[in-house]
């Protein structure tokens, strides 16, 4: 096989995209979680009177869970096909990120599969999300003592 032969090859099986219909898949459907967020921060501060943060909080656990469950009922992949980044980038994705390791290895055991496994995606996002904040702060911390940050 030469190499126009080959490039042929590539082209012919590389799945084609189009930028412009993903974006606003994301957009949309990113939109709607953070439409549904706001939605449940409104309603946690009327109907129960709580204070910005508190519903807040609430909001969050909310998605957390719904996205949980909508993975462990194998609906969150068909939302995370449909809208991409739209739907893996909030806290849902975050939160499926952890989920769906567990789902998928707990016929493996609860320590070899699971207690293995779980952190498979999210723990990179949390090793370097703790290590960075950290130097942040050591920067922060230095750069007071020095005069730098008043």
């Amino acid at each position: 096989m030469d190499e126009k032969q080959y490039a042929m090859y590539v082209k012919s099986v590389t799945p084609t995209t189009n930028t412009f219909a993903n974006v606003a898949k994301a957009f949309l459907v990113g939109g709607l979680i953070c439409v549904l967020g706001q939605w449940l921060t409104g309603t946690f501060m009327e109907m129960m009177s709580w204070e910005k943060d508190t519903a807040a909080t609430a909001t969050t656990l909310c998605l957390v869970l719904s996205s949980v469950l909508l993975t462990g009922l194998n609906i969150f992949p068909s939302i995370v096909k449909f809208g991409g980044a739209g739907a893996l980038v909030p806290i849902t994705g975050f939160a499926n990120s952890v989920a769906a390791p567990a789902i998928e290895y707990k016929k493996e055991g609860q320590v070899f599969g699971i207690g293995c496994k779980i952190f498979t995606i999210a723990g990179p996002v949390i090793l370097y999300g703790t290590f960075v904040s950290w130097v942040l702060g050591f920067g922060y911390w230095v750069g007071k003592i020095m005069g730098f940050i008043g």
